[in-house]
C-alpha cells in the first residue's frame, strides 16, 4: 500500500510538471462527483451522503487523473525510437510483444505482436522505409503462419494515410477480431520465436522503451 501511494505521488509530481492544469481538472472532476453524490443523497436520503459523496468525488478525480497522466505519458515518449514498443508492452491481456524484429540503420522499426487476433506487425519510423520492412517481414511470416490472420499497422499522425497515433495504438489492436483460442496464442508465439533475428534491438533504441519480448498473460 505504501509503495502504491509512493508511485501515485511520483506520477502526480511528474504530471504537474508537464500538465500544469492537471490540478484544476482533477479538482473540478472531484467537485462534480461530490455534487452528484449530494444530489443523489437529497433524493433518497441524506444518510447516503456519508459514504457516497467522498466515494464519487475520489472516483471522478482518479478517472480524470489517470486519463491526463496517460496522455502526458504518450506526449513524453512521442517521437522517440521504440515508443510504440513501450506502449505495446503495457497492454493487458494475452499479448506477446517482440520489439524490433526488423529494423533499418535509420532506426525504423517493426514490432511483432501475437494475440488472439493472430499476428500484428507494428511499424514506426519513416513511412516509406517502414512499408518496405512490413512487406518483407509479412512475406517471411506468411511462410509459417498458414491460416493465422496477419495484420499490419503503421504508427503515425496522418489518418489520411491510415496511420495510427501512438495514443490509439492499444485500442487499434484490441478491436481486431479474435480468431484464435487462448491455448493457441502461446503455441503460435513459440512457433514464431525461432524466426527472430539477433540482435533483437538495434543500436540507438532506448532499452527503457523497447525491452526484450516477454509474455503478458493476465
Amino acid at each position: 500500500m505504501r509503495e502504491r501511494i509512493r508511485q501515485l505521488r511520483m506520477v502526480w509530481s511528474q504530471l504537474r510538471q508537464v500538465d500544469p492544469r492537471a490540478t484544476l481538472w482533477v479538482g473540478l472532476a472531484a467537485l462534480l462527483g461530490a455534487l452528484v453524490g449530494v444530489g443523489f443523497a437529497w433524493l433518497v436520503g441524506w444518510w447516503w451522503a456519508i459514504g457516497l459523496v467522498p466515494l464519487l468525488a475520489s472516483l471522478s478525480g482518479m478517472i480524470v487523473f489517470s486519463r491526463r497522466a496517460q496522455k502526458a505519458q504518450y506526449a513524453a515518449i512521442h517521437g522517440q525510437v521504440g515508443a510504440a514498443a513501450a506502449v505495446l508492452d503495457t497492454m493487458r491481456g494475452q499479448w506477446f510483444v517482440s520489439p524490433a524484429v526488423a529494423f533499418t540503420k535509420q532506426q525504423d522499426l517493426v514490432h511483432r505482436v501475437v494475440g488472439r487476433c493472430g499476428v500484428v506487425l507494428v511499424g514506426e519510423g519513416s513511412r516509406q522505409r517502414v512499408k518496405g520492412l512490413l512487406a518483407k517481414e509479412s512475406k517471411r511470416l506468411k511462410r509459417v503462419l498458414g491460416d493465422v490472420p496477419l495484420h499490419t499497422v503503421v504508427v503515425g499522425d496522418d489518418p489520411d494515410k491510415d496511420e495510427v497515433p501512438i495514443s490509439k495504438l492499444q485500442g487499434k489492436l484490441t478491436k481486431l477480431p479474435r480468431k484464435l483460442k487462448k491455448t493457441e496464442v502461446p503455441k503460435l508465439e513459440r512457433k514464431l520465436k525461432p524466426l527472430d533475428k539477433a540482435p533483437p534491438i538495434p543500436p540507438g533504441v532506448d532499452p527503457n522503451l523497447a525491452n526484450r519480448p516477454r509474455p503478458k498473460p493476465r
